[in-house]
This record gives structure tokens, C-alpha cells and sequence, in this order.
């Protein structure tokens, strides 16, 4: 997964070094709860709370994709719209289980155990406040549903950065486990999640470009080309 050209750390570093967004008011409770539930640090089990939920949006837009398609086969570009959401959000499900498949994997490695807040049934129910949360915004305004996932993206890449920086020591573990040579070949584990940043990172682009905002895509050296309708 790892593509050539790109400077993993130069690209962690500017993630540091850029301003967040600036975040809604629903995007600020939804960090808050996250915050409550793992605490504000950067750890493994926070990142593994934002992968749980990473996935909730992309399956809202794509559920609501069918019932369009379902509607209005006969209208071409709606068709086009539709097909081009569900296919992104497809792509970018797969993408986020692999970094909770990953994540599990440094987890298992490192022996540790997350916290108890994580036991059912707390996590089951943020999951199910956002998958209604997403799903409500899917069917009555998308382009709100872009920008909040857009949101979301942006508070995962800087988490991921935050994270590498708070454990220099990563940088001298060798990589293992099924998972992340699934997921690529990468010569630490540092550099295993300053890829999943730098994918987040790319989802927080696509969701801007999906919304028409294209102004705050961030660009690099070697990123994918970014969706649009």
C-alpha cells in the first residue's frame, strides 16, 4: 500500500504542522464523547474507537445510494451520482477495516488491554448514536453528511500524527503479523500508522471534494486522485 514517492514522515510532520479544521459543533460532541469514553491522549484504543467508527458514515451514504438508484434508475446522472458515492464508500469501508484489523494486530503484539469503558456495552452505543446520526444525514443532506465525515477524517489524521509522535520508540520496531503485510510492506511500526494517517488524510479529501469544496483538499506528492461528481 505503501506508494513510491511519498515521505511517510515529512507527511506526518505536516499533518503536525497544519491547523485542524475548524469543527462543527456536532463534529466537537462527537470528538468529546470519544474523549470521555478513552480519554483525550492519543492511544491504541482511541484509534481503535475511531476505526469502529469510521465506518459508520460510508455505509449510510451507500444504503442511501440504493434507495435512490432504486427510485430513479431511469434519471442517467443521478444514476452516475449515486454509483460514484457508493463506490468510494465501498472502497473506503475495506480501507478502514484494515486499520482496525491492524491496529488489533500492534494491540495483540504489544500484550496490552484496552480500557474498561470499552466493554459493551459503551462502545455498542456510540456506534449506534452515529450510525443514526449518519443515516439521518444521508437521507436529508448529504452534502452535511460529507462535510462532518470530512470533519471526522481531519480529527483521525491528526490523532494518527499525534500518536507516532508520542512513541519515538516505534521507530526501531520491526513489523509483523498478517494484517499489515495484507496491508503493505513498511519498515517500522511508526511509519505502519503514519500510513494510516496519511490514508486518513485522504479520506478527509474525498469527503471535501464530494461536498464541493475542493479549496480544502490538502494535496501531497503522490496522492490519489481525489472523487468528484
Amino acid at each position: 500500500m505503501e506508494q513510491p514517492g511519498i515521505d511517510l514522515t515529512s507527511e506526518q510532520r505536516a499533518t503536525l504542522q497544519r491547523p485542524r479544521y475548524t469543527y462543527s459543533s456536532i463534529a466537537k460532541g462527537l470528538f468529546r464523547s470519544m474523549d470521555t469514553l478513552v480519554g483525550a491522549e492519543p492511544t491504541l484504543p482511541k484509534v481503535k474507537v475511531i476505526e469502529t467508527l469510521a465506518v459508520v458514515p460510508y455505509r449510510a451514504w451507500e444504503n442511501r445510494q440504493y434507495g435512490r438508484l432504486t427510485r430513479h434508475f431511469q434519471d442517467g446522472e443521478l444514476v452516475r451520482e449515486a454509483e460514484a458515492i457508493m463506490r468510494y464508500g465501498r472502497a473506503a469501508q475495506d480501507n478502514e477495516y484494515q486499520h482496525l484489523r491492524v491496529i488489533g494486530e500492534k494491540v495483540r503484539q504489544d500484550g496490552g488491554r484496552g480500557p474498561r469503558s470499552l466493554t459493551r456495552p459503551m462502545p455498542d452505543l456510540m456506534v449506534a448514536s452515529y450510525r443514526l446520526l449518519s443515516g439521518t444525514l444521508a437521507r436529508v443532506g448529504i452534502h452535511r453528511a460529507f462535510v462532518l465525515n470530512a470533519e471526522f477524517e481531519d480529527h483521525a489524521e491528526h490523532t494518527y500524527a499525534e500518536l507516532v509522535e508520542q512513541h519515538p520508540e516505534w521507530e526501531e520496531q520491526s513489523v509483523t503479523g498478517d494484517a499489515v503485510r495484507e496491508y503493505g510492506e513498511f519498515a517500522s511500526w511508526a511509519d505502519v500508522f503514519r500510513r494510516i494517517g496519511l490514508d486518513e488524510r485522504d479520506h478527509r479529501n474525498a469527503s471535501f471534494a464530494l461536498a464541493g469544496m475542493p479549496e480544502h483538499v490538502v494535496n501531497y506528492e503522490g496522492m490519489p486522485e481525489t472523487p468528484g461528481l
